[in-house]
């Protein structure tokens, strides 16, 4: 008798189990809002859960699957989402009605390196963003170019060195020395040695933990804010300490004052004598908004640009090597416009030649075209918002979410789109091409602020690459690319290998 009511409880428990497992479900089905069956506990996002596909490849195969859908109702884990195809609807999202769609939906702890600028939620995120932008001008760019060519000029030296002793090589990783570098001179002031360093230095054990994959993100479309109302921090403590540390050393190197560095740590300095910080009001009935700079504010945005500033550009210069060894044609062209630039400039390459780099913009435009890094692009709802043109609602605290890689490689906006093609961002091809149909950088007031620095970054070492080595496929080139299952930014899977040649010059 006992074993039948053991049996009846397992049987009533697995019920609701199953129940709460599926219980939203059929949320857009009576919406009448088209889209993937979902399957219990992961929704549509069981091959991502289970580390088998990058999420960018799940969203860009869900997005291929209906063509002639506007949205497409999607689960992330059990929570319904709304997957945005068409471009108007995304614009009206991103750009027309953002106060609608300016929090990202991903908050964490109140405390922490979640406090950076990517993750605030928007009234924090626009008294940040106010007072940041500045490090990003004409004029500040300028000066960073000697410290970003002083680094590139130490880095081929290395690359030199090394080819000597072998032509093929793991590129991500070795351009990493040379981001790594550049951001900790042009952010932080610091003089790091990572490029001739063999061994793991501390930024490279860093590097591993701040990207190392957990379930976090799983747990939070479980239960979207659960992070934050639990207080939980995402990051390692380790990594929390070390941009502390970061931080307080060079404050202390600087005496706590601003410098006429002008980089990211003197405007750090300049916010912290004001000790509050307030952003623009957008209209006049609104409060202003302040923010008090605390160690956590400062730390958790020497973590964002340090993060941020280093690998976006690592994997970015990454897939545009993979992208000119497999198009020779291409490569061609790049190292000829690097040689007429160079001999334009008298071997200089001073701010005024990077942007005489014309094609080689093209290029970088275009990789991020093929390989965009930030997968997939997610607003919050911060109220009620109806679908222009459709009978379709958005309830607030729901996600909209955007697949850059599916757009991108859409026939519609890129004819032929997988040909590596640097001509589709030519004036002519790109003039009337809607301004979401390219995402790499997002679109709109939050859309990716460093994006100058991070193509002014590669320009310097790629030009002064070429003009000394040309990259060929290897016998560990992958003949496709395969990305990196679970990971913040999207990556290469076991790393891109080529051969380095020497050019005869």
């Amino acid at each position: 008798m006992l074993i039948y009511i053991l049996i009846a409880l397992a049987s009533i428990i697995c019920y609701f189990w199953y129940y709460y497992l599926t219980r939203t479900f059929n949320y857009w089905k009576s919406r009448n809002v088209a889209g993937p069956k979902p399957v219990p506990l992961f929704g549509n996002l069981q091959e991502s859960a289970l580390r088998r596909k990058n999420i960018g490849v799940v969203f860009h195969e869900i997005y291929d699957a209906y063509p002639n859908e506007k949205v497409v109702g999607v689960f992330r884990m059990t929570t319904p989402c709304l997957l945005l195809r068409d471009l108007d609807v995304i614009k009206h999202v991103l750009i027309k009605d953002f106060d609608y769609f300016s929090d990202r939906g991903v908050s964490f702890s109140e405390k922490g390196l979640g406090n950076n600028l990517f993750h605030s939620d928007s009234d924090k995120w626009r008294v940040l963003r106010n007072r940041f932008t500045p490090i990003f001008t004409s004029g500040k760019l300028k000066n960073m170019v000697y410290l970003l060519s002083q680094r590139a000029t130490k880095f081929i030296e290395f690359v030199d060195d090394i080819c000597q002793k072998q032509k093929e090589h793991e590129v991500h990783s070795l351009i990493q020395k040379y981001t790594m570098a550049t951001i900790s001179a042009c952010a932080f002031g610091l003089d790091v040695d990572t490029i001739s360093d063999t061994h793991n230095s501390v930024f490279t054990k860093i590097d591993k933990i701040m990207f190392t994959p957990t379930y976090i993100d799983e747990l939070d479309m479980m239960y979207p804010g659960v992070l934050r109302k639990l207080n939980i921090e995402p990051f390692p403590e380790e990594v929390q300490d070390f941009f502390e540390q970061l931080v307080k050393t060079v404050i202390d190197q600087r005496n706590g004052k601003p410098t006429n560095r002008k980089d990211f740590m003197d405007l750090i300095l300049e916010l912290r004598e004001e000790r509050k910080i307030q952003g623009p009001k957008r209209t006049e009935e609104e409060n202003e908004m302040a923010l008090e700079l605390t160690d956590d504010i400062i730390a958790a945005q020497a973590f964002l640009f340090y993060a941020a500033g280093y690998e976006t550009t690592a994997c970015t210069m990454a897939f545009m090597l993979y992208a000119l060894a497999k198009n020779p044609d291409v490569q061609n062209k790049v190292i000829a416009e690097v040689d007429r630039v160079l001999a334009k400039y008298d071997d200089k390459l001073s701010f005024e030649a990077l942007n005489d780099l014309k094609y080689m913009e093209k290029v970088f435009y275009e990789t991020l075209r093929f390989y965009p890094l930030v997968e997939p692009l997610q607003r919050n709802a911060k109220r009620d918002y109806k679908i222009p043109g459709m009978n379709v609602t958005v309830r607030k605290g729901q996600m909209v979410l955007i697949s850059p890689l599916g757009i991108q490689h859409d026939e519609k906006y890129f004819p032929n789109p997988e040909k590596f093609d640097p001509e589709r961002f030519s004036s002519e091809n790109s003039s009337g091409r809607h301004i979401c149909a390219y995402l790499s950088f997002g679109t709109g007031p939050r859309s990716c602020m460093g994006m100058r620095f991070a193509k002014l970054q590669a320009l310097v070492c790629l030009a002064k690459f070429f003009s000394k080595f040309r990259v060929e496929a290897s016998k560990r080139t992958l003949p496709a690319m395969r990305f990196v299952p679970r990971r913040f930014l999207v990556a290469a899977e076991g790393g891109i290998y080529l051969n380095i040649i020497p050019r005869d010059i």
